[in-house]
C-alpha cells in the first residue's frame, strides 16, 4: 500500500468516524426535543428548517474557507466546534439553549464535508473517489440510525451528546496526524482523474446532468429532512419506542447503501435520463407513502423504494459534479449547500402548512408531496433546454 493509499485510508476513516457521529447527534435530535421540550411535528418542522438554513450558507462558506486558509485547517476548526457544542448542549435544559447549540453543532459539521469530499478525491480516479466516499459514510450512517434508539433506551439522552462528543476527539487527534503525512500532488497533476468512460456526451450534455442532478438532489433533501424531522410522530403513530423506531425505520439507510454499491460496480447507469427520472418518481411516490401509510408493512416496503430513489439521486449529483470538473473544496461547498436548500425548504414548507392549513388532514405531507412533484417537473424543463442549446 502506498503513502497516497495510506492517507485516503485515513480520510475514509475520517468520514466514517464523521458520519456515525453526526446520524446519532443529528437524527435522533427530534425524538429529544419532543421528548425533553414537548415538541410536535411542526415545531421539529420549523427547527429542521432553521438549521437547513444556516447549513446552506455556512456549507457555501466553508467550502471557500477551506480554499483559502487548508484542508486541514478546516477540519480541525469544524471538530472542535462541534466537539465544544457537544458537550455544552449535555449541560443546558431549556429549548433555547438547545437549540442555539444545535446550530452552533451545525456550522461545525458544514466545515467538516466539504473539505472530507475533497480530500478524498484528490489525485484520484473520480469513479472510485465517489464510490468508497458513498458507501463509507452511508455505511456509518445506516448503522448509527439503526442502534441510535437502542443506545438512547439503554443510556438515555445525554448519550446522542457524550457519543459524537467522543468520536470528536477521536477526530481532532486523527486528523493531525494525517496532516503530516498528506501527499503531495505532483506539479501539473489533475485534481482529480477521469477515465474513459464511452457514455460520457459531449462537454454541454455532461453539465446538463450536473445541474439536473443538483436540482434533484435538492428535492431528495427536502424529503429526507422532512422525514427525519416527523419521524417522531410517524414513530408514535405505530406506538413505536425510539428503539423500535430505529429498527423499523432505518431500512432506507440500508438500501441507499446498498444502491451506492450497486451504483459503484455497474456503471451502465451514467449519463442516462431516464434512470435518473425514473429514480425521482418513485421519491416522490415512497416519500408520500411512507407519510401517509397506517400499515407497518407498507411503512416498510416503501422505504425500500425511498432507499433507491435517494441512492440514485445522490449519487448522480456527487459523480456528474465531479466528472464535469475538478473536485475541491468549494465544489463540494456548493453540493453541501444544495443539501442544505433541501433541507431548509422542505421542513419550512410543511411547518407553514401545518400553522396555515390545519383544517387539512396530513396537509403538511402533501404540501411536501406537491413541492417534489414540481422538482419533477423541473428536470424535464431542464433536460429540454439543455437539449434546444445543444441545437
Amino acid at each position: 500500500m502506498t503513502a497516497a493509499q495510506r492517507f485516503r485510508g485515513g480520510c475514509y476513516l475520517l468520514e466514517g468516524l464523521n458520519s456515525f457521529g453526526v446520524v446519532i447527534y443529528f437524527n435522533y435530535l427530534y425524538f429529544y426535543f419532543r421528548d425533553w421540550y414537548g415538541f410536535d411535528n411542526q415545531r421539529n418542522l420549523e427547527l429542521a428548517a432553521f438549521i437547513g438554513l444556516i447549513y446552506t450558507f455556512a456549507s457555501w462558506q466553508a467550502g471557500r474557507f477551506a480554499a483559502r486558509f487548508g484542508y486541514f485547517t478546516a477540519l480541525k476548526w469544524g471538530f472542535w466546534i462541534m466537539a465544544v457544542g457537544l458537550l455544552a448542549g449535555a449541560q443546558v435544559h431549556t429549548a433555547a439553549a438547545a437549540v442555539a447549540l444545535a446550530c452552533v453543532i451545525n456550522v461545525g459539521m458544514c466545515l467538516i464535508w466539504p473539505t472530507l469530499e475533497a480530500l478524498v478525491s484528490e489525485g484520484a480516479v473520480a469513479a472510485d473517489a465517489v464510490g468508497v466516499y458513498n458507501i463509507t459514510w452511508a455505511g456509518t450512517n445506516a448503522l448509527a440510525y439503526f442502534i441510535g434508539g437502542a443506545l438512547i433506551e439503554k443510556y438515555g439522552y445525554k448519550c446522542i451528546f457524550y457519543l459524537p462528543f467522543a468520536i470528536m476527539l477521536v477526530q481532532i487527534e486523527l486528523a493531525y496526524r494525517l496532516q503530516k503525512h498528506r501527499p503531495v500532488l505532483p506539479a501539473g497533476a489533475p485534481a482529480v482523474i477521469h477515465t474513459p468512460d464511452p457514455r460520457r456526451p459531449d462537454a454541454a450534455q455532461a453539465k446538463s446532468f450536473q445541474h439536473m442532478a443538483w436540482l434533484a438532489n435538492p428535492f431528495a433533501y427536502i424529503a429526507i429532512n422532512t422525514l427525519l424531522a416527523v419521524m417522531p410522530g410517524v414513530a408514535a403513530g405505530f406506538h413505536l419506542s425510539p428503539m423500535l423506531a430505529g429498527f423499523a425505520c432505518s431500512l432506507w439507510c440500508f438500501v441507499r447503501l446498498g444502491m451506492f454499491v450497486v451504483l459503484w460496480c455497474w456503471t451502465g447507469w451514467h449519463y442516462r435520463f431516464a434512470g435518473l427520472a425514473a429514480a425521482y418518481g418513485l421519491l416522490v411516490l415512497s416519500f408520500a407513502t411512507i407519510l401517509l401509510t397506517h400499515v407497518l408493512w407498507v411503512l416498510i416496503a416503501a422505504q425500500v423504494g425511498f432507499g433507491v430513489a435517494i441512492g440514485l439521486i445522490y449519487y448522480s449529483s456527487l459523480f456528474y459534479a465531479m466528472d464535469a470538473s475538478d473536485s475541491n473544496s468549494e465544489h463540494g461547498g456548493i453540493h453541501e449547500a444544495a443539501i442544505g436548500v433541501g433541507n431548509c425548504v422542505g421542513p419550512a414548507v410543511g411547518a407553514a402548512s401545518l400553522q396555515f392549513l390545519p383544517q387539512i388532514q396530513n396537509s403538511g405531507a402533501l404540501a411536501v408531496s406537491v413541492l417534489l412533484l414540481g422538482g419533477f417537473g423541473g428536470l424535464f424543463v431542464v433536460r429540454k433546454w439543455s437539449l434546444k442549446s445543444k441545437v
